[in-house]
């Protein structure tokens, strides 16, 4: 699919440790990082997190998992819930999330995150409607036939039931299965929110690596993006059209920018966390 580049956006080229951002409150640092572990990842989101809370600016960070992995809710039962055994032969890790929420594979897909003052979007709802709102943008711009879940609904409880297999409100959806969901912490005045893009495949190692009766009855509910476009953008042209969509909706002015050297050392020691079995368990 050929999509239309924006203009290529200001660079945050100072020394790492040093912002060049302005402080303005629609200027958010755009941060690409590579395909790393699940407790990588998590740590790294962790970490822009506290700089948001020491006065910088918002981020919105793009990434991918390498190996595979699913995620956590932060309080969703876990512990004896899923054949660890099998998981290691598939090559599929465990981690669990700072935010809360149910299960998610990481596989084929693009996940999000923002950190941001817990009010500058209006508090959690509102914060997540709008990155919501501002993604589902990014997506028509791509030709994706989807629809945001209006209906607020119950909040899903803590429950081994996979993430995808309920559709909650403000949920992107493709006709009632869902192509992207998102997860939240609140802590010191800032709001962590992330969430996954499904671009090709399934949810079924949520099910299939489960250990609780009843999982029989659980179905696949999930939408992917490959089925929603004439042909699969290059992530290039996905990060593009997503960025550009949130900018448009929020009124924002993205500047491309790196982790610094604090938030490498920060992220190097969240890990040692987010790796640990205690953690990943506990309950």
């Amino acid at each position: 699919m050929n999509v239309a580049r924006p203009p290529a956006r200001e660079r945050d080229d100072l020394p790492e440790g040093q912002s060049g951002l302005a402080a303005e409150p629609n200027t958010w640092r755009l941060v690409e990082t590579p395909a790393t572990n699940g407790s990588r990842n998590m740590a790294v989101d962790v970490a822009l997190a506290e700089s948001v809370r020491e006065g910088g600016p918002p981020v919105l960070r793009f990434y991918r998992w390498w190996p595979p992995c699913i995620s956590l809710g932060r309080n969703q039962p876990a512990r004896g819930h899923y054949d660890e055994t099998e998981a290691a032969r598939r090559g599929i890790e465990f981690v669990r999330r700072p935010t809360g929420g149910r299960a998610v594979y990481h596989h084929h897909e693009v996940t999000y995150s923002v950190c941001v003052g817990d009010r500058q979007l209006g508090g959690p709802r509102r914060t997540y409607d709008a990155i919501h709102k501002g993604l589902y943008a990014g997506l028509r711009l791509l030709g994706a036939d989807i629809d945001i879940v209006s209906d607020i609904g119950s909040r899903m409880r803590p429950s081994t039931i996979p993430c995808f297999q309920d559709v909650d409100g403000g949920a992107i959806v493709s006709g009632r299965k869902k192509l992207l969901g998102s997860a939240q912490l609140r802590e010191g005045g800032v709001l962590l929110q992330h969430g996954s893009l499904l671009l090709s495949g399934d949810q079924s190692p949520t099910i299939e690596l489960l250990r609780v009766r009843g999982k029989s009855l659980l179905s696949e509910q999930t939408a992917a993006l490959d089925e929603l476009v004439k042909n699969l953008p290059t992530w290039a042209e996905l990060i593009d059209s997503l960025a550009n969509g949130l900018e448009r909706l929020l009124g924002l002015h993205l500047v491309e920018s790196v982790l610094t050297e604090q938030e490498h050392a920060r992220a190097d020691a969240y890990s040692r966390r987010f790796s640990d079995p205690d953690w990943t368990w506990r309950l």
